[in-house]
């Protein structure tokens, strides 16, 4: 594999964890990387506590929307090389599945959107999923692309998902 990527993030409500990692990976992955978020139940808006760790962060935060995975499956829809599922199965939340071509890999994180307490409380599930997305997008952003076999890639893409 080599040339630029298109990358999907997926998880439900493409509100938080899906957009974080679209804002980290079309920061830290560019000029090969474009990345784009989906949901498979798509809650309609962004959490304002996943723009505000982007933010912190310094990735710009315009533009970003709850969408469904629908329009990723249209003829115009960009050719998607990897598709990374961010929802949590621990929390018995189904996954979409992704059919098709892409390289895929389930990289669950803990929905920060369902924690509920105190507003610190709230705050550093945000913060601790956005350091999750990071180190797994960095630790993929370090893989040789151009000359790792797929067998190899998909084995090295479900690890990270265990990091």
């Amino acid at each position: 594999m080599q040339g630029r990527y298109n990358v999907l993030f997926l998880c439900t409500g493409n509100s938080a964890r899906s957009i974080m990692a679209e804002g980290i990976m079309n920061l830290k992955g560019r000029p090969q990387f474009t990345a784009y978020s989906a949901g498979s139940h798509p809650s309609g808006k962004v959490r304002p506590e996943a723009l505000h760790q982007l933010g912190v962060a310094h990735i710009p935060t315009s533009g970003f929307r709850s969408k469904s995975w629908d329009e990723f499956a249209k003829p115009n829809a960009p050719k998607l090389d990897f598709v990374f599922t961010v929802c949590d199965n621990a929390a018995k939340e189904v996954c979409p599945v992704w059919p098709g071509q892409p390289m895929t890999a389930h990289w669950g994180v803990p929905d920060p959107a369902a924690v509920t307490g105190t507003a610190e409380q709230i705050e550093k599930a945000f913060r601790d999923a956005f350091f999750l997305l990071d180190r797994r997008i960095s630790l993929f952003l370090c893989l040789p692309l151009a000359s790792i076999d797929k067998l190899s890639l998909k084995k090295e893409l479900d690890n990270i998902g265990r990091q």
